[in-house]
């Protein structure tokens, strides 16, 4: 089984992925992982990317595209993949479709993990750190004994700056602008699995299985 997995930031996507990829028996392809790989094992794809990288700019999607196929290509992903962090966007959407149809492999679902944006901006702004150890907190679903103290060391409890509601509104508004017409361009193949992500993190997997079988 071959599938994409999408959600905005904050839906538990990473969560969801790594659960998924051992209930399925499939290769999980995190773009991020990816690229790491390819750069540290010096493929040609890799080197290209690096170039740009060293330069400040943004790796070209002929060579993001490149190295997913050098990755797809790879044994593992025989048994089927879940491709986490691309595309991101429709002209990397179709060459995506291109480089599959090469490889002779089709994609078997899409799954979007939808959360109401009110919802994700309470779980993205109630993060809390502390500034001592690093222990992470949050606000709603797991908060520190006393709201200014670490239940570890002590240290002082604070919100980092990127986790504030200017920057996390930001965040969501640049995944809706670049999302939206991906999920209209698979929408139009009857790919997309719309999963309810406002729900327990056990009913939201239940929900995805039921989606993709």
């Amino acid at each position: 089984m071959n599938l994409l997995i999408m959600g905005p930031p904050g839906a538990g996507k990473g969560t969801q992925a790594e659960v998924l990829v051992k209930e399925l028996d499939i290769t999980h392809i995190s773009t991020g992982d990816m690229f790491r790989n390819a750069i540290k094992e010096g493929t040609e794809m890799g080197k290209k990317a690096k170039e740009y990288m060293d330069q400040g700019q943004l790796v070209p999607d002929e060579v993001v595209v490149g190295m997913v196929k050098d990755r797809l290509s790879q044994p593992d992903c025989q048994k089927g993949f879940l491709l986490d962090g691309f595309p991101r966007t429709v002209d990397q959407a179709k060459a995506l479709d291109e480089t599959l149809k090469d490889l002779g492999i089709k994609i078997d679902g899409v799954i979007n993990i939808d959360v109401p944006r009110e919802k994700l901006m309470a779980r993205l702004t109630g993060r809390r750190v502390c500034r001592n150890c690093g222990a992470s907190y949050h606000v709603i679903f797991n908060p520190p004994a006393d709201p200014d103290k670490c239940n570890s060391c002590g240290g002082e409890i604070y919100q980092r700056s990127d986790d504030n509601e200017e920057t996390v509104g930001n965040r969501l508004d640049v995944y809706v602008a670049q999302t939206q017409p991906l999920i209209d361009y698979y929408g139009k193949q009857n790919l997309v699995k719309n999963i309810n992500g406002d729900q327990e993190i056990k009913k939201v997997l239940a929900d995805i299985l039921e989606a993709v079988k």
